[in-house]
């Protein structure tokens, strides 16, 4: 099965750390549909870019939790990868270390500089860019555990 366990041993380090990883992505797609959908909040390009990178990892992920092999890792990381790619850049726009000129969403469209795009006081940018990397993190403890 590529990580060494059976159906009746779902309780692997391997599973149990993929399945933290599916949580924080499910978690973040359903907060980003949330936001959108339910409060209105039109998200930025950026934000756009980030969501084409979550929304396939908590599938990715699901499935790997209900039916693990080696793929979950090799398909899951790249999205994760460029998800946190994004969002590294997206969070220097945020914190103003890179310049206006850089900046995709300014004058068209919604901003993510504003006040209201925050949850529990954290910066959209910043919670997405943890999300990538909390992810990342726990697909290379995944596959260690499954050396």
């Amino acid at each position: 099965m590529g990580y060494g366990m059976e159906r009746h041993e779902s309780a692997s380090p391997a599973w149990t750390v993929l399945f933290l990883a599916w949580l924080i992505a499910l978690g973040a797609t359903l907060g980003a549909i949330f936001i959108g959908e339910v409060m209105g909040q039109t998200p930025c390009l950026l934000c756009w870019w980030q969501r084409v990178f979550m929304f396939p990892l908590a599938i990715v992920l699901g499935v790997g939790v209900l039916k693990p092999d080696s793929g979950t890792f090799r398909y899951g990381l790249p999205l994760s990868l460029l998800g946190a790619g994004v969002a590294a850049y997206h969070s220097l726009l945020y914190a103003d270390i890179l310049s206006e000129a850089m900046r995709p969403c300014t004058q068209t469209g919604p901003s993510c500089l504003d006040a209201a795009m925050t949850v529990m006081g954290l910066p959209l940018p910043y919670l997405s860019l943890s999300a990538f990397l909390a992810i990342t993190g726990l697909l290379f403890l995944s596959k260690r555990d499954n050396a």
